[in-house]
């Protein structure tokens, strides 16, 4: 028996039990009350707190909302909900045409102006930022989106994964994201104001097997939101990382709604109607999860197990995936050779 075990036997045996017994029943009454504190937080924050207003960060007074991967699913709803705030919009997407379709349509609806810049940020080009450098250089923005993600196509082992993908999800997700900041950010400094609302995931806050690329890209997204957030925040400038889990969209490739999974629509309403709240990531500097069954999906994770039992859940949950995956890709391969 070791020292420590000893002495503990040896302590018991010269107190009272009921001492040490009434002692656990503090600690485990004092745990239990915290997360009851902690889960009424949760509600508050979701039902009764208010956001900041978005006229604190240049709402209908001419000033620009900068928004990645625009032409469609959330950033394209985040484009919408802004211009209907009365903000101008700068649309930065890969499609030329989704862009400019869009473009037309807000310019028609809201009565704002809207600039649009194609790029493919999986290739890096140098003159492409240069470009947005200069656009973005004569506008007052308010607000920057950083939206823009690629992700695997199908999870996929890490050493099963090609070169060409994981350099992508580097390029877009860390490098790229960064790069638009750093553009943004001067204009927001010299106008002392400035809303960054970087579009994170729970797979930045849980590691995610068969996805880990892109998994460690949204937890570096969640780590520099609050190193930024600190830098910034005496100088009138909101940085959030929200943290969300599935949503409808083509890089979801979940095309039907259901209560853990909303729509874009909504899921941008709530988060546009409370910057500021911490709502379900509490726990993380900088971090805000406000979609009501994605806050408490989050609460859950938080509170309940430990990393390691959600990290293997993953893990089991994303091999099945795969499985499934490579049986429809070999059903579309054997239906073309037939053709």
């Amino acid at each position: 028996m070791s020292s420590f075990s000893e002495k503990f036997v040896q302590i018991i045996q010269e107190h009272d039990l009921s001492i040490f017994l009434a002692f656990f029943s503090i600690v485990g009454a004092f745990v239990a009350v915290t997360k009851a504190l902690s889960f009424w937080k949760l509600l508050f924050d979701l039902y009764l707190r208010p956001g900041k207003s978005l006229k604190q960060f240049g709402a209908d007074t001419g000033a620009w909302a900068v928004i990645t991967g625009a032409s469609d699913g959330i950033g394209k709803e985040f484009a919408c909900q802004l211009a209907a705030a009365k903000f101008n919009v700068l649309l930065i997407s890969r499609t030329e045409l989704k862009l400019q379709n869009l473009s037309n349509d807000i310019e028609s609806k809201y009565q704002v102006e809207s600039k649009t810049y194609a790029m493919d940020f999986a290739k890096g080009d140098k003159k492409d930022y240069e470009n947005l450098k200069e656009i973005i250089g004569k506008l007052n923005v308010g607000v920057l989106i950083n939206n823009v993600a690629t992700n695997h196509e199908i999870p996929t082992p890490f050493i099963l994964e090609t070169d060409e993908v994981i350099n992508n999800i580097v390029e877009v997700n860390v490098a790229g994201f960064l790069r638009i900041t750093k553009i943004v950010l001067p204009r927001m400094i010299s106008s002392n104001r400035g809303l960054i609302i970087n579009v994170g995931s729970f797979s930045g806050m849980v590691p995610t097997p068969y996805l880990s690329v892109y998994s460690a890209s949204k937890a570096f997204m969640s780590t520099f939101s609050a190193a930024l957030g600190t830098e910034l925040n005496s100088k009138g400038i909101v940085v959030e990382n929200v943290n969300l889990y599935f949503v409808v969209s083509a890089m979801s490739k979940i095309r039907k709604s259901s209560w853990l999974v909303p729509q874009p629509k909504p899921c941008v309403k709530s988060i546009l109607s409370k910057i500021g709240v911490s709502g379900g990531a509490s726990n993380v500097p900088y971090s805000s999860c406000v979609y009501p069954s994605h806050a408490l999906a989050n609460w859950l994770i938080t509170n309940t197990f430990n990393q390691s039992f959600w990290v293997n859940n993953g893990l089991s949950i994303n091999e099945d995936i795969r499985k499934r995956a490579l049986r429809k890709r070999e059903r579309e391969a054997a239906a073309s050779k037939a053709q």
